[in-house]
């Protein structure tokens, strides 16, 4: 059989139309096109998609399964490595990691892999009526601060072995960035609270409106008995770039506008939390939640959205997917360019103007392309004498967040590094005995998948520690 060069197209809602929805934009394949994605997989013998994926999912196990038309069991395979899998068949970067890694992809396009996954997953979601069930309890308790994705699996790998696992989540709904940071239309929540209410009926009790650090400390924590905690808190504490005018109204973080909009409904006709709505709006960043952001701002009724980016098209760190999508959708990409102050409208005539102290503009530089920086991408240099305005009614900054301080500021002897991380070794164990770590508050903002992996690795330290006791 002649092999097929390119990857099945995913079926997407028309661009004119689902830049006026928050609706998921892909629509998923078919059984019909998901079997014949997976008649693309060479079944390798060297597996090296299974490498290349920080989860270490059978890969081409659960292709097989397609291919024999058991969709069932190849949910079972993926779920064997994954707690998440319709959240990861949606929101992982495949095309650097288990993709990357495709034989096939050595002269036509990789197989789609995370296109199967999400099949796979919203098929088992929509046909499986069995509940999942609790293992025998094994008489250790375990606290996992935080419902990220990290979190989650942690929580996921060790309720499967019998531990009593309790999840403390700050915010009033369980998911931490999978809810308050990625919008509808790229993740349903649906699917989230699908995959948390899973590992509820594994026997995981999830507490949310608890700040570790404020209403309980992680030393409280083992006081109420938990044998080891693991922190997957994640990295909420945005950044900004500290230029002139950040503090008018009207500037956001990323962080601040995706939770107003995802988790607290900011985009409905008659919404508990206020939001900038229409207008034009500047979007501070090149990375996927810059894109989310940009075209969170659409669907809340924006004129004009512009992206703006000290860096070219080549060095956009956002998956090239979303880039696409976003500007199939129209949103203007300006490139080289960097903010150097927010404009606001200031009338010293009438300091009770209504207007006072709102975005009015934003001035942005020119830059070019220097010689490659530490990490060997060609650093922006300013182009004197270039600056130019673009008239802006909102600026979001999404330039990156780092680990929020509070729960190394209550943990006595929990070291971090200079920017905020946890501190943990090749296990996820900090600084303190029986104290783990893993995905953002380690690492900082990264992916999905590879704090799924972090929370994984501590779980399996966890479980070998505590099982000889």
């Amino acid at each position: 059989m002649a092999i097929i060069p390119k990857k099945h197209e995913m079926p997407l809602q028309a661009p004119e139309v689902r830049a006026h929805n928050f609706e998921e934009v892909a629509l998923g394949y078919t059984p019909e096109i998901a079997a014949e994605e997976a008649n693309r997989c060479l079944n390798c013998k060297n597996r090296p998609c299974v490498n290349g994926c920080p989860v270490n999912i059978r890969i081409p196990d659960f292709i097989m399964k397609i291919k024999e038309n058991d969709f069932e069991g190849a949910y079972q395979i993926i779920s064997e490595s994954s707690s998440l899998p319709a959240v990861c068949g949606r929101v992982c970067p495949q095309e650097t990691q288990c993709e990357e890694q495709c034989t096939l992809a050595k002269k036509f396009e990789a197989v789609g892999i995370g296109r199967l996954e999400r099949f796979v997953a919203d098929w088992h979601n929509s046909h499986n009526t069995e509940k999942a069930k609790a293992p025998e309890a094994n008489g250790h308790r375990v606290a996992v601060v935080g419902s990220g994705p990290s979190g989650l699996t942690c929580a996921g790998d060790l309720a499967r072995k019998g531990y009593q696992v309790t999840v403390y989540e700050a915010l009033h709904t369980a998911g931490g960035v999978l809810v308050y940071g990625i919008p509808e239309f790229r993740l349903p929540k649906s699917i989230v609270a699908k995959e948390v209410e899973t590992l509820k009926e594994l026997g995981v009790d999830i507490e949310t409106n608890v700040i570790i650090g404020k209403t309980l400390t992680v030393d409280e924590l083992f006081a109420m008995g938990y044998e080891a905690v693991f922190i997957g808190s994640g990295a909420g504490l945005p950044n900004f770039m500290n230029i002139p005018g950040e503090a008018y109204k009207g500037v956001y973080s990323a962080n601040e506008y995706l939770t107003r909009s995802n988790l607290m409904k900011a985009y409905q006709d008659d919404p508990h939390t206020p939001i900038m709505k229409g207008g034009k709006v500047a979007v501070v960043g090149g990375g996927n939640v810059a894109m989310d952001a940009a075209r969170t701002a659409l669907r809340l009724g924006a004129e004009k959205v512009y992206i703006v980016y000290r860096r070219s098209m080549e060095e956009l760190p956002a998956r090239r997917e979303e880039v696409e999508h976003a500007e199939e959708e129209g949103i203007d990409f300006r490139l080289l360019c960097n903010p150097v102050e927010i404009l606001g409208y200031n009338n010293p005539d009438n300091p009770r103007d209504p207007k006072n102290g709102f975005v009015s503009g934003i001035r942005c530089i020119r830059m070019e392309l220097g010689e490659p920086d530490a990490g060997g991408r060609r650093r922006p240099v300013p182009v004197e004498g270039s600056e130019f305005e673009l008239d802006v009614d909102t600026v979001v900054m999404a330039i990156g967040t780092s680990p929020n301080p509070l729960i190394k500021s209550t943990t006595e002897g929990l070291e971090v590094n200079r920017r905020g991380g946890i501190i943990v070794n090749e296990e996820g164990l900090t600084s303190r005995a029986n104290i783990y770590a893993g995905g953002d508050a380690v690492t900082g903002s990264a992916t999905v998948i590879s704090a799924m992996g972090a929370g994984k690795v501590a779980a399996k330290a966890i479980d070998e520690a505590l099982s000889q006791k």
